[in-house]
């Protein structure tokens, strides 16, 4: 489980970025909380989409891009062109534990290029679009939101269990 923490109030705009990012990161693992594999894998909605498949797809959008994009990185996405959508995928072989670690390594190793990057201003470059640091941070703070609301919805929609932040331990 990634840790939830409140961004701060008065940070500096990286630590604020990473902060409130940080702050969306932990919700979808712990919707996982209490689950077991059937209830985690279950495609809840018509697309196909379950909880187990939204955290592995964010797994490899942090990879995409942090480590990809801004790191510059040689990583070996599972989606191809046949394949669009294999980061939704579940496979036989994948459990709760092993999708949780994926997407607690992928954290990792994004907030590692975070960490190195000397500000916010470094651009990455792929497909001959180029985006700055500032950029990524803020889209993945959208896309991560976005994602752990749909979290929230499956979770109630699997077993009713409903909140928007875990309780203070």
């Amino acid at each position: 489980m990634l840790p939830f923490t409140s961004p701060p109030k008065t940070g500096n705009e990286r630590d604020t970025l990473v902060g409130f990012l940080n702050a969306q990161r932990a919700l979808p693992l712990w919707k996982l909380d209490g689950l077991d594999e059937d209830q985690a894998r279950r495609p809840m909605v018509e697309s196909g989409t379950s909880l187990l498949g939204l955290i592995k797809h964010l797994a490899w959008v942090e990879l995409w891009w942090f480590a990809s994009y801004i790191g510059g990185e040689d990583v070996d996405f599972p989606w191809s062109e046949e394949d669009p959508d294999a980061d939704w995928r579940i496979e036989s072989d994948e459990t709760i534990a092993s999708i949780s670690q994926l997407y607690i390594d992928a954290v990792r190793r994004a907030d590692s290029v975070i960490a190195a990057a000397e500000n916010l201003d470094i651009v990455g470059t792929s497909l001959s679009e180029s985006r700055s640091l500032r950029w990524v941070l803020t889209h993945m703070i959208d896309e991560t939101a976005r994602h752990a609301g749909h979290a929230d919805i499956l979770r109630e929609l699997i077993d009713g269990t409903t909140g928007d932040y875990p309780p203070d331990d």
